[in-house]
């Protein structure tokens, strides 16, 4: 199951990390994006071109550190096929260099349309008797509020080529309570009742360490819920967002792991990406300093998750 292998890299270099690669224009140093212009002018192919060479530089200094990437879609999207195919490559070069990648695209439909997306994020896609590749990510982050028509086809494709799926359950942002939070009429809140869907789903693709391949979204920002959800569902992994520039430490993180340090693993994106600017380091040493805030992080984390152990 595909989550094993995740939580194998985490216990492996004892960091329950993964770092967001959301990359804009702005985060980019001037030398990289300079040199893709001269190449192919300041258009989309010169944009999508600067963004593949700095992710080459960050994975390069970040895959003996964090466990695994999370490229965020609407990043690449914004530049057009050009940018698609820089969210491709990212994929295979952070695959290549032993990366769990999650490739955070929030996908939502029913059908066959959701057969279409899980085959092109998780699966294979069929070009007559042949089958290729078309992203290969090993994760997606998915919105499981069209039930379960939405998400059966995932686990399908999931079961065939060893993926797992993060479901939106408890997300960071300041209106998530919106919906969220609500009562139902059986009086849970919207995200125990979806929680308790990520169980079930679990069911059917269960895993060595305890955990199953389909996660839950459960946000930094909101702690409290966090330790509730990771005492409600044993069974279910969880993506949390919000760490760093959203406003989520280590405390926050913290209820959302096991006796075992596991259950968990806790994305950063722009604290991670623009530490070069934060800390003044120069344009060329902003991999280094990446990877010197990927340790900042994986440190303060640890100090209060203690050991990872496998089970």
């Amino acid at each position: 199951m595909s989550l094993d292998r995740m939580i194998e890299k985490i216990a492996a270099l004892q960091n329950p990390t993964v770092a967001g690669l959301d990359p804009k224009l702005d985060y980019i140093p001037s030398y990289i994006k300079e040199k893709a212009y001269a190449a192919c002018g300041k258009t989309l192919e010169g944009a999508a071109a600067a963004i593949l060479e700095y992710n080459k530089g960050l994975i390069d200094a970040l895959s003996p550190i964090v466990p695994a990437v999370k490229p965020q879609a609407a990043y690449y999207e914004m530049y057009g096929w050009q940018g698609v195919r820089t969210l491709c490559e990212t994929i295979r070069y952070a695959r290549e260099k032993g990366m769990f990648v999650i490739t955070d695209g929030k996908r939502n439909d029913i059908g066959a349309t959701m057969e279409a997306y899980a085959a092109a994020h998780l699966g294979v896609t069929a070009v007559e008797e042949e089958t290729a590749e078309a992203f290969g990510a090993d994760a997606l982050t998915v919105n499981g509020y069209l039930g379960s028509d939405g998400i059966r086809p995932l686990l399908k494709v999931c079961q065939q080529g060893d993926k797992g799926i993060f479901v939106l359950v408890k997300t960071s942002n300041p209106s998530s309570g919106e919906l969220q939070d609500e009562a139902l009429a059986g009086g849970a809140a919207v995200y125990r009742t979806m929680g308790g869907f990520c169980e079930k789903w679990g069911a059917e693709l269960p895993g060595k360490y305890g955990y199953s391949g389909v996660g839950a979204v459960v946000g930094a920002t909101y702690p409290a819920q966090l330790g509730e959800l990771r005492a409600a569902l044993p069974a279910t992994f969880f993506l949390v967002p919000g760490y760093g520039a959203q406003g989520g430490g280590a405390a926050d993180v913290a209820p959302g792991f096991d006796k075992n340090g596991l259950g968990a693993i806790v994305n950063a994106s722009r604290s991670i990406l623009c530490a070069w600017q934060k800390t003044g380091a120069a344009e060329k040493d902003y991999a280094k300093a990446a990877a010197a805030e990927a340790v900042r992080m994986r440190d303060d984390i640890m100090a209060l998750v203690g050991e990872i152990r496998l089970p």
